[in-house]
């Protein structure tokens, strides 16, 4: 049994994968959850296909995490996606690389590799202490805890990861309550924002009512000079889906800062703005101009609708401008969707607070991996990839530390 007896509080995948370093290399580990049960936000991930990375090459890969690039890096090129390819591999869990080039198990699953990896754990002694809140610390710097029953309890260790996510979804664990505790002990939070999250859009009663829950397919979305091509889904409230994920972080600066973003969506992006200028001059007579949009110009109910309000009244009769209109439909963004919503979070624990191996210079001893760290990236593999990566960094730096003490 090691002398060293380390705390993991956060059973997401940061947590885990640290767990799982640390075990092999001989140490106690107890890992502890404000959960009943561990990694639920990565099941829910997994319910769609559990993308676990990315096969793109690893420079354009990590150019994904923009400014954040600069000290992520070295996590992520000591664990790149090849690495984490082969600790699935190794769980049994092989992956394959689809067509858009994401990363999946082939059992298109996260529970079956769930399992794997918890029965692994168990293998190496680590321990489970589930359904503790972590509350700080005590007056003697020891690690304070609630139960769910309200009981209060402390534990000692000689080293302690952080690991409790961003603020999305806290019904599945992760509230972001730790950053009042970390502010308080003066370490720099960057607020935690909404990150691939959905957008407010004015809709009229009819969008609303008629086109909720439709998806816009095949489309391309500009943004502040970048164009994504790929889908979005119309809401009740706005707009969200994967194409509007991929320019969240622009545009939510752009409305923080604005109060607004305007977006433009090419509802025809295979065909040039000429052709469609073609195929539209040429009205039959008592065919109103839905359908000749439907049939001359192959536009989904949805789109049309979309062009409407865009339009903000009559659609322009002239097939210039209705051309123009199509390949560059302006939508006013409104307001961010709540961070409850969001797939992830922006914000966290600022750069400058974290050594090169994640320890918080104010807390000697105690590290911070995942989402809580100061980072965003689109979907597509980038989140979960850099999660695996600061975790199995966080642990090489708990067992240089611990070397050293």
């Amino acid at each position: 049994m090691s002398s060293h007896h380390i705390a993991i509080i956060g059973a997401g995948p940061s947590g885990l994968i640290a767990a799982e370093r640390l075990a092999v290399a001989g140490h106690a580990v107890t890992i502890y959850d404000r959960m009943p049960s561990p990694a639920r936000k990565f099941l829910l991930a997994g319910r769609g296909g559990l993308n676990l990375t990315h096969s793109e090459p690893l420079d354009s890969f990590l150019a994904r995490y923009r400014d954040a690039r600069t000290w992520l890096e070295p996590a992520i090129r000591a664990f790149p996606p090849q690495s984490l390819r082969d600790w699935a591999d190794a769980l049994g869990q092989d992956t394959f690389v689809g067509s858009s080039g994401r990363v999946f198990p082939r059992a298109m699953k996260a529970s079956p590799l769930l399992r794997a990896w918890l029965r692994r754990l168990d293998g190496l002694g680590v321990a489970f202490a589930p359904g503790q809140r972590w509350t700080g610390w005590s007056e003697a710097g020891v690690l304070t805890f609630r139960s769910r029953d309200g009981a209060d309890f402390e534990a000692k260790h000689d080293a302690t990861l952080l690991a409790l996510g961003g603020a999305s979804w806290p019904r599945l664990g992760s509230d972001g309550a730790w950053a009042t505790l970390l502010a308080a002990r003066g370490i720099a939070i960057a607020p935690l924002r909404p990150s691939n999250g959905g957008f407010t859009v004015d809709w009229s009663q009819t969008m609303r009512e008629r086109f909720a829950g439709v998806p816009l397919k095949r489309i391309v979305l500009s943004f502040g000079g970048q164009s994504v091509p790929g889908e979005a889904m119309i809401d009740a409230a706005g707009l969200e889906g994967g194409a509007v994920y991929a320019l969240s972080a622009p545009i939510r600066e752009t409305i923080l800062r604005e109060g607004r973003a305007v977006i433009t969506v090419d509802l025809r992006p295979d065909h040039e703005a000429a052709l469609l200028v073609q195929r539209l001059a040429h009205r039959r007579k008592g065919v109103t101009l839905s359908n000749h949009l439907r049939k001359a110009a192959g536009l989904a109910p949805s789109a049309i609708a979309l062009l409407r309000e865009a339009a903000k009244g009559p659609l322009p009769q002239d097939a210039e401008r209705l051309a123009a209109l199509i390949k560059a439909a302006p939508l006013v963004l409104t307001g961010l969707r709540p961070i409850e919503r969001a797939i992830s979070t922006a914000g966290g624990v600022a750069a400058a607070e974290v050594e090169e191996g994640f320890m918080l210079k104010r807390l000697p001893g105690t590290f911070v991996a995942g989402e809580m760290l100061d980072w965003e990236a689109p979907t597509g593999g980038y989140l979960l990839q850099a999660c695996f990566a600061t975790g199995v960094a966080a642990a090489a730096g708990i067992q240089a530390w611990l070397a050293e003490s």
